[in-house]
């Protein structure tokens, strides 16, 4: 098979089983050289095992698997031009940093001035110049996370496997090594794939996302494809949150119309397979979509609903309500803070309208 460019990843009806359980039902993707791809999804779905098939650490019980253009299904991992960053990074505690990055380069039987060489470039690249006879103990969780990478990084791979790499960082770490990856990922141009459950750090670092689920894949897109027009239920509430609401009637020529806690409102043009069973349909609309107003301004107006709200939650940046309305049903509104006094803007038991825009709703049937 000829070559298609250093970096491309081809998967076509791959089949993964522990035993005769099978955990990946034929999945086929094809990831561009240069691409930054993410799989996403829950515990269990298969994201794990897809991407250790990919390093050869799982095996496949059928379809193909394709590196820079040649079937790698039977190469062992060290012949794949991979590098792979695992959760628990599994750097050797008793070795330094310098011996650390070097262990790929020593396997290789890489002379030692070049080996020496690749990795004083690769510890500066990452920012880790002078830490060079250090034990892993003696460093920071984010220098470590540079060390995992530097040593995935230093034998030149066609392509970068990160699994989880940011479970153990706090928020704050976890937000810098995204940023720091994602431009590394950019200036070498090679291709990654990550594994991750976090919405938020697949829908900021990647050019695609592929949301799994129970080992099949449910959608692949661009973040915003995903998030703004998901292709069924599963992905519409795993990625980002959404409100649900009761939509108990639906009428007019293009059915277009509905009614939601005894009010009509205008329902949009788009709609995807998923009907509760205890209603006729669904209105998905994410919080920060909706529109929180004072109830008197907006009396009788289109797609306007009227509810109390129940509590307020100060998240910095943000401001969440929690509303119920006039049946029950509950609505979690989103507004970003507008500075000092905005949370004063609106009480807890305060009448209040939600207004949103008919396009920015998802109708689920």
């Amino acid at each position: 098979m000829s070559a298609r460019g250093k970096g491309e990843v081809r998967l076509d009806r791959v089949v993964i089983s522990y035993g005769k359980e099978p955990v990946v039902h034929g999945i086929s993707l094809v990831i561009a050289p240069g691409e930054f791809v993410c799989l996403l999804g829950p515990s269990g779905c298969g994201k794990t095992t897809t991407l250790r098939s990919i390093a050869g650490l799982a095996a496949i019980d059928g379809g193909t698997i394709a590196i820079d253009g040649e079937v790698a299904n039977l190469l062992p991992a060290h012949r794949r031009g991979i590098g792979m960053v695992f959760q628990d990074l599994a750097l050797f505690p008793h070795m330094s940093v310098r011996d650390n990055v070097g262990f790929g380069l020593a396997l290789r039987k890489i002379d030692a001035a070049t080996s020496a060489s690749r990795i004083r470039e690769i510890l500066a690249l990452l920012h880790l110049s002078g830490f060079e006879d250090r034990l892993p103990r003696q460093l920071s969780g984010g220098q470590q996370q540079r060390v995992a990478l530097a040593r995935s990084l230093v034998v030149n791979p066609s392509v970068l496997l990160l699994d989880e790499p940011f479970a153990a960082l706090d928020r704050k770490l976890r937000e810098e090594m995204r940023r720091e990856i994602r431009a590394l990922q950019r200036a070498l141009g090679i291709t990654t794939v990550f594994v991750t459950h976090d919405q938020e750090e697949a829908l900021t670092m990647s050019d695609r996302v592929v949301v799994m689920n129970g080992g099949r894949i449910e959608q692949i897109g661009t973040p915003d494809e995903v998030y703004e027009a998901p292709a069924n239920r599963f992905v519409l509430d795993f990625v980002g949150f959404s409100n649900f609401l009761r939509v108990e009637a639906i009428s007019g020529a293009d059915r277009d119309r509905g009614t939601i806690a005894g009010t009509a409102v205008r329902l949009p043009p788009h709609a995807i397979e998923g009907k509760a069973s205890d209603a006729i349909a669904e209105l998905a609309i994410r919080p920060e979509r909706i529109r929180l107003l004072r109830d008197d301004t907006v009396r009788d107006a289109a797609n306007a609903l009227t509810g109390r709200i129940l509590d307020i939650a100060y998240e910095g940046a943000l401001l969440t309500y929690d509303v119920a309305l006039a049946d029950g049903q509950r609505v979690f509104v989103r507004e970003a803070n507008a500075g000092r006094g905005a949370i004063g803007q609106h009480r807890i038991d305060q009448p209040v309208a939600l207004r949103w825009q008919p396009e920015d709703a998802v109708l689920v049937r």
